[in-house]
């Protein structure tokens, strides 16, 4: 089966493809590359460069005709989305519906659709599930649940199914080694932590101890991206089997504290990675992590790769390998 990955050459979308190849799929990859990267790219893969703003490249490409298509090409730094509504909107929704109008005039079958934790906005309880409350609390996460109620939409109207797979705190690197492209400018703790831990960057801040959590450090649920990347050609597999769309949380179910995820940090790496207790941000809930009780009753995912330890080494065997060949260490 054909698949095109729009935003395969990034972080996320590059373990993505890698996984539909993995599974035999012939894989075409549709990126800018305003923050994929060239490296994030296979051989095994096709590679069209093109911008989902321009309707004429992503016709283009889609006119080959594909079985279904990922889409993870948007702007994504929630802070940023407060100040800058304009870009997000030009780029996360009006770029998204580009992508559906096309999808349907081409015949694409099934659309996997990049949302995010960020819908949901502060939570009412815990673990999150399916059914919490939608309030998101950032232009970012609007922007995304405006385009799951737009989905919907084009389901009903125009017979595109659809699957939109939540993410919350996506980390860590393909165990095998195979994907090196490191992240431009990341606000992530995990990427943030190997700076540290490279001399990069003099230490890290970490922002409130006074939270009601078990050590006062914000909890958050943390999945490999691997893990992302299964569930992904898992969901697919559900909507072309089943003939319907759907909508889940993924989550590894358990939550790991700031100041957890940087002791096991220091003890995968051996380094001292100095941080410093910093005021609060506004907005940062204490606690925030997922129930993935209907990924793994419907799509039977269970992720494999998120505990602390997996995702701390993956990430740091390819950080410590880029820096070493570029004579940074």
């Amino acid at each position: 089966m054909k698949i095109l990955v729009i935003g395969g050459a990034g972080y996320i979308g590059s373990h993505v493809s890698r996984e539909f190849l993995d599974r035999g799929y012939h894989v075409t990859v549709f990126d800018n590359l305003s923050t994929g990267r060239r490296e994030n790219l296979f051989d095994d893969a096709d590679f069209v460069q093109g911008d989902i703003l321009h309707d004429g490249e992503l016709a283009e490409v889609m006119k080959q005709g594909f079985d279904g298509c990922v889409h993870l090409a948007a702007l994504k730094a929630a802070g940023v989305s407060m100040q800058c509504p304009e870009a997000y909107s030009l780029t996360n929704i009006c770029g998204t519906v580009e992508v559906l109008n096309q999808a349907v005039k081409y015949g694409i079958g099934c659309l996997l659709f990049s949302s995010t934790a960020a819908i949901f906005g502060s939570p009412q309880y815990l673990p999150i599930d399916e059914d919490h409350p939608r309030e998101p609390e950032n232009y970012y996460g609007f922007t995304k649940l405006e385009v799951e109620r737009i989905l919907e939409w084009y389901d009903r109207l125009k017979g595109l199914r659809f699957a939109s797979v939540r993410y919350f705190n996506a980390a860590g690197f393909d165990v095998r080694g195979r994907i090196r492209g490191l992240e431009r400018n990341p606000e992530n703790l995990l990427p943030i932590v190997m700076e540290a831990a490279l001399g990069v960057r003099a230490g890290l801040s970490v922002f409130g101890d006074d939270y009601p959590t078990r050590d006062g450090t914000c909890i958050r649920d943390y999945v490999h991206v691997s893990d992302l990347a299964e569930a992904h050609v898992a969901a697919f597999e559900y909507v072309m089997k089943q003939g319907k769309s759907l909508s889940v949380n993924l989550g590894s179910e358990n939550g790991v504290s700031v100041l957890e995820m940087l002791d096991h940090a220091r003890k995968v790496t051996g380094r001292p990675i100095p941080a410093t207790i910093a005021p609060r941000r506004a907005g940062d809930p204490p606690c925030l992590f997922a129930s993935s009780a209907k990924a793994r009753e419907l799509l039977g995912w269970v992720p494999k790769y998120s505990s602390p330890e997996t995702l701390i080494e993956s990430t740091w065997n390819v950080y410590r390998s880029v820096f070493e060949e570029h004579g940074k260490l």
